[in-house]
């Protein structure tokens, strides 16, 4: 830690972004420590005992951060490529969350993803030696989902609890916004939370690469090449701007063995105009096939003059990515997610 019980008597309180934990220490450079039900309680108590409550939460949360930061660029930048020009799915976050949906704002930037932690382990590490919380307790799961979700779309994304099994709820839910949100978001909890995650020092604390999505699989088609279906694992990516060609794709689902185990669809709309018309309807559809065919979709380059067409379907796409790199990323992230239902 950066700080000890003397220094936390002369600083009681913590700047706003201010880094508290040591980059170097072992509790961000051993992963199963944060994930063990019998360490995180004693993990809080230690770190309340010596930094005070307030600011042991902001540790809690950067310590969670830094290891979802890391996790989440080694999946980007090494887990997607195999030897041949094939790719596999990532390894399972050591943290296992689970994406439930994005709100449609209008903006394909404006990033908002409900989702939960089915394990609730950090949730009953405190049950096991507390008594029912009066607010939402899963600090280094909310900081490790933050990280995850920051890397994967090369932002500022913090996760915040909105229900807690500590504290009587029925699952442990988590929602996200760009951190910017939160910090004008008016709420002095959120507000509280997003200044103690200041993800791009902690990226720069752990001396990660600016943009880990600049990692492709081997073998990703480039806007110099020809258009064609990828299938790598539970991914599927059509860099197709053709409606019915897309169509055509997603049926595949129904016929060809090789696609049988595709859950999450990449559509590239790059350079697509969708009209409220035609293209809505057509969009529409593709997104209803997949859902029928057990696959959700996302959608990558989603232009400015769309944005309004694509957050006006019946049927949104879970997902709303700013190009097909960081689509192909979420789109691993949510098949990998999948594993993980209660």
């Amino acid at each position: 830690m950066n700080s000890s019980k003397a220094d936390d008597e002369q600083t009681p309180n913590t700047p706003s972004g201010q880094i508290i934990v040591d980059p170097g220490a072992v509790l961000v450079r051993e992963p199963g420590l944060i994930v063990d039900p019998r360490f995180l309680a004693p993990l809080r108590d230690e770190l309340t005992a010596e930094l005070g409550p307030a600011r042991a939460v902001t540790a809690l949360l950067q310590i969670g951060c830094m290891h979802g930061l890391r996790d989440a660029e080694h999946v980007v930048s090494a887990s997607l490529a195999t030897p041949g020009g094939g790719a596999c799915p990532p390894s399972s976050p050591a943290l296992p969350f689970r994406l439930q949906s994005r709100a449609a704002k209008g903006a394909s930037d404006a990033l908002e993803l409900a989702g939960s932690w089915p394990e609730a382990s950090e949730a009953q590490a405190w049950l096991a030696h507390q008594p029912v919380a009066v607010e939402p307790v899963c600090a280094v799961s909310a900081g490790y989902t933050s990280g995850w979700l920051s890397a994967l779309f090369e932002s500022e994304v913090v996760a915040i609890e909105t229900e807690c099994v500590a504290k009587g709820d029925a699952q442990c839910r988590f929602l996200a916004l760009d951190r910017l949100a939160w910090l004008s978001s008016g709420d002095p909890h959120s507000i509280s939370r997003a200044e103690g995650l200041p993800i791009a020092d902690l990226r720069d604390a752990l001396a990660l690469p600016e943009a880990p999505g600049t990692f492709l699989p081997e073998g990703l088609p480039t806007q110099d090449e020809e258009a064609v279906i990828h299938i790598w694992g539970p991914v599927m990516v059509i860099p197709s701007p053709d409606f019915d060609e897309a169509l055509q794709a997603v049926e595949l689902l129904r016929s060809d063995p090789a696609a049988t185990r595709v859950s999450v669809i990449v559509i590239d709309l790059t350079g697509v105009v969708i009209d409220e018309g035609f293209g809505a309807a057509a969009l529409e559809q593709i997104i209803d096939s997949a859902g029928a065919c057990g696959a959700e979709t996302v959608l990558a380059g989603v232009s400015s003059l769309s944005e309004a067409v694509v957050a006006s379907l019946e049927h949104p796409p879970i997902l709303v990515c700013k190009d097909l790199h960081s689509g192909i990323a979420a789109g691993f992230q949510v098949a990998d997610s999948q594993q993980h239902l209660l």
